[in-house]
């Protein structure tokens, strides 16, 4: 059987800020449906590498490539490339409800248009009220339906972060990048979450950066591991676990002693 190509690719990538190597020569693939988990120690280049593959850093040198295609990451269009992501402080518009800010997830799919918007044509009117209506079977999906007319800044920080998470699939992304989905969130709704992620195979396929390691070990599939901007392993979280150099630069003794 011939091996699955890559859904996304990096090769050789190269980031420095001033004579700081924050990334050298970063390779990784992330093959479609799977859930790959990428760690290392505070200041290892995991976000260096996201903000990269979403446009908002320019690397040195190496190339990023998405289904087969040379990708050329913009941030105003990743959502049109098929890519998204959350962010660590959520981003979310804190005056507006829950359901506007799922709804302003499929901004790039809306119709109207400026003259559609201008005259309230029936058609816009009714395009409009179906992506409302995606935005709404989302949050009921993530069992938030009864938060959806209350402003954000009122809510529960773990009902924020799903309201984030809906918010990027409703783009409709053959990526997601989840960028610490589980920080803040209480060892309930942690488990609720990777819950949720899990259930995400069928329809996107997952790139997260995250701390909390049970989450992780439990979750991948697939682990890269960064430290000082390099990839020290490569493998599943059993292979990961058992690698002595991850467990010098980041995991240690614990993980070690529990494996």
């Amino acid at each position: 059987m011939a091996q699955q190509a890559p859904l996304l690719r990096v090769d050789e990538l190269n980031v420095s800020f001033g004579g700081l190597k924050v990334l050298q020569a970063v390779s990784l693939e992330v093959t479609e449906g799977e859930v790959l988990g990428v760690i290392g120690p505070n200041g290892a280049g995991k976000t260096t590498l996201f903000n990269t593959i979403c446009g908002f850093v320019r690397p040195d040198s190496g190339a990023l490539s998405f289904d087969g295609h040379r990708l050329v990451p913009r941030p105003h269009r990743l959502t049109r490339q098929g890519i998204a992501r959350t962010l660590q402080g959520l981003g979310l518009f804190p005056n507006l409800s829950a359901l506007d800010n799922v709804a302003a997830g499929a901004t790039h799919r809306s119709r109207t248009g400026p003259v559609g918007a201008l005259l309230a044509s029936p058609w816009a009117e009714r395009h409009e009220l179906r992506l409302r209506d995606q935005a709404m079977g989302m949050l009921e999906q993530f069992g938030i339906a009864d938060a959806a007319h209350r402003p954000c800044a009122s809510l529960p920080y773990g009902i924020r972060k799903r309201v984030a998470l809906a918010r990027a699939l409703i783009s409709e992304p053959r990526l997601l990048l989840l960028d610490e989905p589980a920080a803040g969130l209480s060892a309930a709704e942690t488990a609720e979450l990777a819950d949720i992620v899990r259930g995400l195979r069928q329809r996107t396929t997952v790139m997260l950066v995250e701390h909390h390691m049970e989450f992780v070990m439990n979750l991948c599939d697939r682990l890269v591991v960064l430290d000082f901007g390099e990839v020290i392993a490569t493998g599943t979280p059993a292979q990961v676990r058992e690698d002595p150099a991850v467990q010098r630069a980041y995991l240690g003794e614990a993980v070690a002693a529990d494996a």
